[in-house]
């Protein structure tokens, strides 16, 4: 492999690591707003999907960290809970938090999508 691609490579890891982190930290800060705003931004489904997108953000992120074999798998199951998260949290239109929060999962699931393709 050329040194260009690893270079690459490991830019795109650690960017992907980056996102995960920053999508982590947005759904647990969604999480804490849903509790505090009540109604249906307390549905259990709405809650347990940005729950996932914050574990899953962070158990991508530390295989990724200790160069784990299992990340491609691990960043895949994370782009599906981007997603789902994202799709959760754009059912709530003319909400800048939820706008937001949608926003920052949908990042992070392209990041994922492409690291869960890439092998060490």
């Amino acid at each position: 492999m050329s040194q260009t691609m690893t270079l690459t490579m490991e830019e795109t890891m650690q960017q992907c690591i980056e996102n995960c982190t920053e999508c982590h930290n947005i759904c647990v800060e969604t999480l804490d707003y849903c509790i505090s705003m009540g109604g249906n931004h307390v549905q259990a489904t709405h809650l347990k999907s940005l729950m996932d997108c914050a574990d899953t953000c962070t158990t991508s992120a530390n295989l990724m960290l200790r160069n784990s074999n299992l990340h491609p798998q691990m960043c895949g199951v994370c782009a599906t809970a981007c997603e789902r998260c994202a799709d959760s949290c754009e059912q709530f239109s003319g909400n800048a938090t939820m706008k937001e929060c949608a926003d920052i999962c949908r990042h992070c699931a392209q990041s994922c999508k492409q690291m869960s393709g890439m092998k060490m």
